[in-house]
């Protein structure tokens, strides 16, 4: 293909790959393997326009980020005018962003969690002191009421406000620092909506967190501020635009989504690292140093309004604020049974995990068909699952046999109030309702009493068997409707819980607490849904203040991902792809070694002169969907026709707006550097820059020159036409590259043979070039 981002009138199953195809040609695909690595995308769907891909529930077009510098004349002349206050204030915006974003995320994170408390506890409260007098219809009818109208605010929120906010945002996040740019992923809209119907939602009880819409939060913050504010919605600050580029941008955004974990887990260094692990692709140490002190800074606005609400002045925020679970084990050492029942802990959460992820690509494509109906149909799911959840976590405590409270407990039994680990419910006083105590209270609470040391008989087996089920099954279900969801929470409680039948099952074979086994549990589930092993192990030690069961936490991490890729790929990874973002992946596909470039590029080429007239640049920006040009200089300019570098369409269109034009073909480069400065050729904040439809291109100005020199990038990357697809790749990706040249072996031929783009690496366009190539091998 040539300088497309993957535009121009391309057929969404033959860019994505139409598997069934490479049947006939001599594949070993399946159909089951069609349908599970097909895009979630509408089948025989003509994109004219761009690249398409799910964003929330809504399919909108994409294009490529371009992370190069783009070394022209106006740039060169803007570097060598800085002085050296000005880097220095350049430095010092930097880190004040960092700074920024760090309170910004703090400060959201604090309020999400203060909100959620208060909602959801004053909705239980009211449903406890109902049937504390016996009036359990009225009880679960207020109960199921208040849920449906929190479920039904956020799904209105979600369904008609900005679709791109429903579910975690964290692949989304990760496809955005990949290079890879949709409308509204991180716009002011997104950013409203995901705050708060993130915390209409968990506030409604349904089995999802407000962790990964988080990492969301964060990274919409930091674009926010990168880019100066919004002119849309008036809230627009000119000392925070110099960061017009997308390599600024990116730094902040990644900033921004380790921000989003530390406020989310209270877990700084986990953020660090989570960011580094999972959603980046690229990373440097300078980048490190200001992620660091951003995630520092979230934790200490978080420690200070921490210790502001201890003094009561929060409402119902629980004690310890956010979900700090202090799990503290005693038991600092450990033998044979211990391990042997530690690894098989791990097998079975990285088996439980990768059917997880397997259950949520269904569920995922099941609701695709009715988030593709409108918006009322997506609140009219959200309301199904709504009364689905609500039946579950006031009818399902009723199969519960009262327990009477423990002799010489220290907590008071049964529970007064909202929270706590001895939940009445319907039974006589002395005695409590363990099912209730997990279903009947905000997520977090219930992990916290799952996670709870010296409670070896708190819980019984077949309260856990049952509240793993419909915590795994509300889990899956509840992932894809239109609400800001998050998959750490639902993940958690099920891993909890599952640890927690273990470790109640070993009983005297092992000596380690069933709180400890909870917690391993909750490892093991992570690992085997999200196969990330070093974030998610310092996330979890920061959570649980528990530094001694870090040996126990790395072996559990290690062998859940190890079984569970064994059978798919991670949750994020799979949703990726589900939503049809063309990720770059940090390794070549091993087919890749058998093409060359040449292999893959496509024309028919468009180049430019260096001197090009009006009316011919006109006609190619309106015909085609290119991004990046090549221009060439000619005779007389030049002795033979010679690669002088590439145009992007954005500079094009501010210098035809410009209309620096000439009657002649002459090199007017001194004007066109004394009228427009570098930054008039920044890249503009969403839905900002100069459109097609903005020029008034007159008759007689189409006939007139223009003189690209001044735009033009004179030192693109390229690469010769016989290297192997595979080094192209990784080169492509490792520089976050939008446009790739490949350039002729001999001297002999045009200059350039064409331009690789993000999409030439796609294996759905490779396949559609050589079919009897097998990707599996």
């Amino acid at each position: 293909m040539d300088q497309r981002d993957g535009e121009n009138d391309i057929e969404i199953e033959g860019v994505w790959g139409d598997w069934r195809e490479m049947e006939g040609n001599g594949s070993d695909f399946s159909d089951k393997d069609t349908a599970m690595r097909e895009p979630l995308l509408v089948r025989k769907r003509l994109n004219s326009t761009s690249q398409i891909a799910i964003v929330g529930a809504s399919v909108c077009p994409i294009e490529s980020l371009d992370y190069e510098i783009v070394e022209n004349e106006l740039f060169k002349q803007d570097w060598r005018s800085r002085k050296r206050v000005q880097i220095f204030q350049y430095i010092v915006l930097k880190w004040t962003l960092a700074l920024l974003i760090g309170l910004g995320t703090g400060l959201v994170g604090f309020f999400n969690n203060l909100a959620v408390e208060n909602i959801a506890g004053f909705k239980l409260l009211l449903a406890s002191n109902l049937m504390l007098k016996d009036k359990y219809g009225l009880a679960f009818v207020t109960f199921a009421g208040c849920n449906m109208v929190l479920a039904i605010a956020a799904a209105v929120l979600c369904a008609y406000i900005a679709p791109s906010a429903a579910g975690s945002g964290i692949p989304e996040v990760k496809a955005y620092l990949n290079g890879i740019d949709a409308h509204s992923i991180l716009a002011p809209s997104t950013l409203f909506v995901k705050i708060f119907g993130s915390i209409l939602g968990v506030s409604a009880g349904f089995v999802v967190g407000k962790e990964g819409p988080m990492v969301h939060t964060g990274a919409c913050i930091a674009s926010l501020l990168g880019q100066g504010g919004s002119r849309k919605y008036h809230l627009t600050w000119k000392w925070l635009r110099y960061f017009k580029n997308d390599r600024d941008r990116r730094d902040l955004i990644t900033c921004g989504a380790a921000a989003g974990v530390a406020a989310a887990f209270r877990a700084p260094v986990g953020g660090v690292l989570f960011a580094l692990e999972e959603v980046t692709s690229w990373w440097r140490s300078a980048l490190l140093w200001r992620t660091f002190f951003t995630t520092a800074v979230v934790a200490v606005v978080l420690r200070a309004l921490i210790e502001f609400c201890r003094s009561g002045k929060c409402g119902l925020f629980g004690q310890g604020g956010l979900i700090m679970f202090d799990v503290n084990s005693s038991q600092a050492t450990y033998d044979t049974p211990d391990l042997l029942t530690v690894i098989f802990l791990g097998i079975v959460g990285g088996i439980f995990g990768s059917l997880y992820n397997f259950l949520v690509d269904k569920v995922l494509r099941t609701y695709s068909i009715f988030n593709e109906q409108g918006p009322k149909f997506r609140v009219l799911l959200v309301i199904v699952i709504s009364l689905l959840t609500s039946c579950c976590a006031y009818g399902i405590p009723w199969l519960a046999q009262c327990k009477p409270c423990p002799i010489e407990l220290k907590n008071e039994c049964p529970t007064v109030g909202r929270s706590g680990n001895y939940k009445n419910f319907q039974c006589q006083p002395g005695h409590y309702n363990d099912l209730a105590s997990l279903f009947l209270n905000t997520n977090d609470d219930a992990i916290r009493n799952l996670f709870s040391n010296g409670t070896q008989n708190e819980f019984q087996l077949s309260t856990l068997v049952i509240f793993f089920a419909a915590v795994y099954c509300l889990g899956i279900i509840t992932y894809g409707i239109a609400v800001p969801s998050g998959l750490f929470i639902p993940v958690i409680l099920a891993g909890a819980s599952y640890g927690r039948i273990v470790g109640t099952v070993a009983g005297s074979l092992t000596s380690l607490d069933v709180g400890l086994f909870s917690l391993l549990g909750a490892a093991s589930f992570l690992g085997g849904t999200m196969r990330m092993t070093v974030s998610l192990c310092i996330i979890l030690l920061e959570l649980t203040n528990d530094l001694l069961t870090l040996p126990l936490m790395m072996l559990v991490l290690l062998i859940s991902k190890t079984v569970a890729d064994c059978f798919n790929k991670g949750v994020y990874d799979q949703i990726v792809r589900m939503k049809g973002f063309p990720y770059m992946e940090a390794h070549a596909e091993p087919y890749m070694r058998h093409l060359v470039a040449k292999d893959v590029v496509s024309g028919p080429l468009i180049t430019f002169s260096g001197v090009e007239k009006v009316g011919n640049i006109l006609h190619a920006l309106k015909t085609t969907g290119h991004h990046g040009f090549p221009v060439i200089d000619e005779p007389p300019f030049t002795d033979a026709p010679e690669l002088c570098g590439l145009v992007l369409k954005s500079h094009l269109l501010v210098l035809l707006k410009g209309k620096k034009f000439s009657k002649t073909r002459m090199l007017v480069r001194s004007e066109i550097l004394k009228t427009f400065e570098a930054s008039d050729f920044a890249k503009a904040g969403s839905g900002k820059g100069v459109k097609l439809e903005d020029l008034d291109i007159t008759a007689e100005e189409m006939e007139m020159y223009v003189d690209l020199h001044p735009i033009t990038n004179t030192s693109p990357y390229t690469v010769v036409e016989t290297m192997s697809l595979a080094k192209a790749a990784v080169l492509f990706r490792e520089l976050g590259l939008r446009h790739l040249c490949v350039v002729p072996k001999t001297h002999a031929r045009p200059p350039i043979v064409g331009i690789l783009t993000r999409h030439d690496f796609m294996p759905g366009h490779i396949r559609g070039l050589y079919p009897h190539l097998n990707s599996s091998k």
